[in-house]
């Protein structure tokens, strides 16, 4: 019989690994983003017809969100302070839950129609539709006929 020592330069680490060395209840940095900070995750998207912002925001409610424009710049945030009491007999606590960020976005002006800028919130994303203004947009292919 032969012993094969494991090492931990495993090419395929095992879910186990992950699960057991991971501080599920750490909720500062890295279980937020894996952009290793407290901000939320963010998709950029373009098609014909306008840009879409995606931002991950689980739990919000829209009227927790911050849009505006200025100088070019998209400005998307939120603060949400969460103060709760509670008394148990002799027992007296006080819970405290701060989160917030701020995403600022530079845009193609001379692309984006920025009167039409709308968004909505939907299952925990924020959507941020981006028209493009009508002499950027796509047109479609047609065929010239030779005279």
């Amino acid at each position: 019989m032969t012993l094969v020592k494991r090492t931990s330069d495993n090419l395929f680490p095992s879910l186990f690994d992950n699960l057991f060395s991971r501080d599920w209840m750490d909720w500062n940095n890295s279980n937020f983003s894996s952009t290793n900070t407290t901000l939320p995750a963010v998709n950029l998207s373009e098609n014909d017809k306008e840009y879409t912002i995606e931002v991950a925001a689980p739990g919000m409610k829209k009227e927790d969100f911050n849009i505006s424009m200025d100088n070019n710049q998209l400005h998307i945030s939120s603060e949400v302070k969460n103060e709760k009491e509670t008394k148990d007999d002799n027992y007296y606590r006080k819970e405290f839950s701060y989160q917030s960020f701020k995403r600022l976005f530079d845009l193609p002006m001379e692309h984006v129609n920025d009167n039409k800028i709308s968004a909505k919130y939907k299952d925990g994303i924020l959507f941020v539709h981006l028209p493009k203004r009508d002499e950027v947009k796509t047109k479609p292919s047609r065929i010239i006929s030779i005279g």
